[in-house]
């Protein structure tokens, strides 16, 4: 049996009708394939078409404020896919002219772009005969073969990259990088594969050996941490509050947030109110009430935020301050919006 012959004809009868399969247009092809890692189709694709919609262009994009590609990505998280997004923008149009490279080489130099990115914006868009190996190329190679490398090993990796590259079908390979990722989300998938109707379930290594839903192995992720997060919303008479933008090389970095203080453990109204007094000075009169007692825990992949908001009400104007109305125009995390809306 000829394994990419047989995705490939798989690929022609099974294929979904998205937006960025229409097109060899490299602008298209980078936006779905950032948006599309670690995302799914479904909830990427309503993001790429309001991208798209904004920004036509890689130069619309890269004109535009960091601020407002922000808040166009809020929801999709792993914000530094956003901010290098914008980078690379700015970084083709004023280096390359507003035109992608056309070669593995040149792509993978862009900010933000790493050799899968690279792979298949050079195989989709301009026909080079390079493998793709995401997640969905990983469980395909893994079950088919019976391969036991962990993929997230430095082994693992080089090994399916050379796999990828031996079994890819050169001549077609735009189809055939489509066909295997594709192949992999809906026929190959993680839970629940459909063996029986598979075109290449006759020569699958872990079908075979009744280990599908063991592979591919992946080595264990680092420890979760747990922190406690207090947001403090002040509100003064007018409705204005105090919003915050964040600095560093953290979570959510350059997105706002109201201001924020961490507790080693579940904090307490006296501790809200110390803070307050040493933090705000300015601010004299206020009460302070708990607006969710069971705290609300935001699920990262490496810490779970178990976050309270704490709703101070101040008699004198606020400094510095914004309307609450003006809050849905900065670009928050999902757990702040989430707050604004229910609040």
């Amino acid at each position: 049996m000829n394994f990419s012959y047989e995705i490939l004809n798989w690929y022609a009868e099974n294929k979904r009708v998205l937006p960025w399969r229409s097109t060899r247009n490299p602008y298209n092809i980078w936006l779905s394939e950032v948006m599309l890692q670690q995302t799914r189709v479904a909830q990427g694709l309503p993001y790429y078409e309001k991208f798209i919609k904004e920004f036509p262009t890689v130069k619309d994009m890269a004109s535009a404020s960091e601020e407002r590609v922000l808040k166009l990505w809020q929801g999709l998280g792993y914000y530094s896919r956003a901010r290098n997004m914008h980078a690379t923008a700015k970084m083709v149009v004023n280096e390359f002219n507003g035109s992608f490279p056309n070669t593995y080489e040149g792509l993978i130099k862009l900010k933000g772009v790493g050799d899968y990115t690279a792979s298949a914006i050079a195989s989709i868009c301009f026909d080079q005969a390079e493998p793709v190996v995401d997640g969905n190329v990983y469980r395909v190679l893994a079950r088919y073969y019976g391969i036991e490398l962990p993929i997230n090993s430095t082994a693992g990796i080089k090994h399916f990259k050379k796999l990828a590259r031996e079994v890819m079908n050169t001549k077609e390979i735009r189809d055939y990088n489509q066909g295997i990722m594709e192949f992999g989300a809906i026929q190959c998938a993680p839970k629940k594969p459909y063996c029986l109707h598979c075109p290449i379930s006759e020569n699958c290594v872990a079908l075979a050996q009744n280990r599908v839903h063991e592979l591919p192995i992946k080595l264990k992720k680092l420890k979760v941490k747990k922190k406690n997060f207090n947001y403090l919303i002040f509100l003064d008479s007018k409705k204005h509050t105090i919003l915050e933008q964040r600095t560093g090389k953290g979570i959510w970095q350059n997105l706002y947030q109201f201001p924020l203080f961490e507790s080693e453990s579940e904090a307490n109204i006296n501790q809200v109110s110390k803070r307050v007094s040493e933090n705000y000075s300015n601010i004299k009169k206020y009460e302070i009430s708990l607006f969710n007692e069971k705290p609300i825990i935001h699920k990262l992949s490496h810490q779970h935020l178990h976050t309270k908001f704490w709703i101070i009400e101040v008699e004198r104007n606020l400094p510095k301050a914004v309307s609450w109305k003006s809050l849905e125009e900065y670009p928050v995390p999902v757990l702040i919006a989430d707050f604004i809306r229910s609040f």
